[in-house]
């Protein structure tokens, strides 16, 4: 079995339809009474939008809802599908922390809040019944403060035992007239020893060379290689890697037809620049990660040799994977051990007692 890794999914966008529509139906009724039904919602939830802005608009429905006290709930349904249904051994999650406070609170009071948001969501991350590593990734927002954005990166210092990186999200086309604010902070988390990684380049709107110095990897990215391919020797040369989340840019109005990523890829992989294959929103969506792949294989966008790539590339690109190959490869070194092994030159212990003795 393949396992994946998974480095760009948003809190508010991982709840698929179905989970929010029950919650919403056992404790907040109110939020679906203009809907007639399940399908009804869920056409509205995973309808594309015409932009950007637009499609944001809808994780303000599930942030409202993602309090201390129902994170748990959420998590452990997104861990269940991510483990079952789409096998994953590593994910990502992004989200931010200030955003999942009471908003009748004072700011310095929502500030406060922050670190036990990030704590619960770190212990229901770490449920034993789906054995994923996660980690989280808290996001500054261009819509927020500088103070508020500040103690975000601080506070993910602060909580490395949960949290591996910060990111920059709220909608790329809001990122100009505070430009210096944002390099600033990001200079601030590279001191702090930080990983870095930020919306960028995903719309036309939201392209600024100099955020790119900042970040480890970039988040979508796409307009990179398809307007700006002069700059993919220097991401190539930074070691830097794209967060490339298909579904996403059909549901915004980024792009028209999926085929037009095939440009992207075909110059990342000219480039030497990494592709790690995303969903972003899977929730949103109501996809999950392998049909991502099988969507750009269908569109004949990539070959499966290019797909083993860039799966390889998102375990490598991972901020807080703590091995040093795949899955695949660990299992396949455990293996190799095995057979090497006298004892077991007859080869008949199962996979099951293999890994339970290693």
């Amino acid at each position: 079995m393949a396992l994946y890794a998974e480095l760009h999914r948003h809190l508010g966008g991982s709840v698929v339809p179905r989970v929010l529509w029950r919650y919403f139906q056992r404790n907040r009724t109110d939020l679906i009474q203009n809907f007639a039904d399940y399908a009804d919602f869920e056409a509205f939830y995973t309808r594309p939008r015409n932009t950007l802005a637009e499609y944001l608009e809808l994780h303000t429905l599930v942030e409202s809802v993602q309090t201390d006290e129902t994170l748990p709930y959420f998590i452990y349904r997104l861990l269940r599908g991510a483990y079952i249904f789409e096998n994953l051994a590593y994910l990502e999650l992004r989200y931010t922390p200030y955003l999942r406070t009471p908003e009748h609170l004072s700011q310095p009071e929502r500030i406060e809040l922050m670190s036990s948001i990030v704590d619960v969501v770190g212990q229901a991350s770490r449920a034993l019944e789906y054995p994923i590593v996660t980690s989280q990734i808290l996001c500054m927002h261009s819509r927020l403060p500088y103070e508020v954005n500040r103690a975000i990166v601080e506070l993910a210092a602060e909580k490395r035992h949960f949290v591996s990186g910060i990111d920059l999200a709220g909608g790329d086309a809001h990122y100009a007239d505070r430009l210096d604010e944002y390099i600033e902070l990001y200079q601030y988390a590279r001191s702090l020893g930080l990983n870095t990684t930020g919306h960028l380049y995903e719309t036309t709107e939201g392209c600024y060379p100099e955020l790119l110095p900042h970040l480890m990897r970039i988040g979508h990215g796409i307009q990179i290689p398809l307007l700006h391919p002069e700059l993919l020797p220097e991401l190539a040369a930074r070691g830097q890697c794209l967060e490339v989340c298909p579904t996403t840019y059909i549901k915004t109005g980024t792009l028209k037809d999926i085929r037009q990523l095939k440009l992207v890829f075909d110059r990342c992989f000219e480039a030497g620049v990494d592709i790690a294959i995303c969903t972003d929103n899977a929730g949103l969506h109501n996809v999950r990660l392998p049909f991502e792949y099988e969507n750009l294989l269908t569109y004949d966008i990539i070959d499966f040799e290019q797909l083993q790539i860039c799966q390889e590339a998102a375990f490598r690109h991972a901020f807080a994977w703590p091995h040093g190959g795949r899955p695949a490869d660990l299992l396949t070194g455990l293996l190799k051990v095995e057979s090497d092994s006298p004892e077991n030159s007859s080869g008949d212990r199962s996979f099951a007692e293999l890994s339970v003795g290693r």
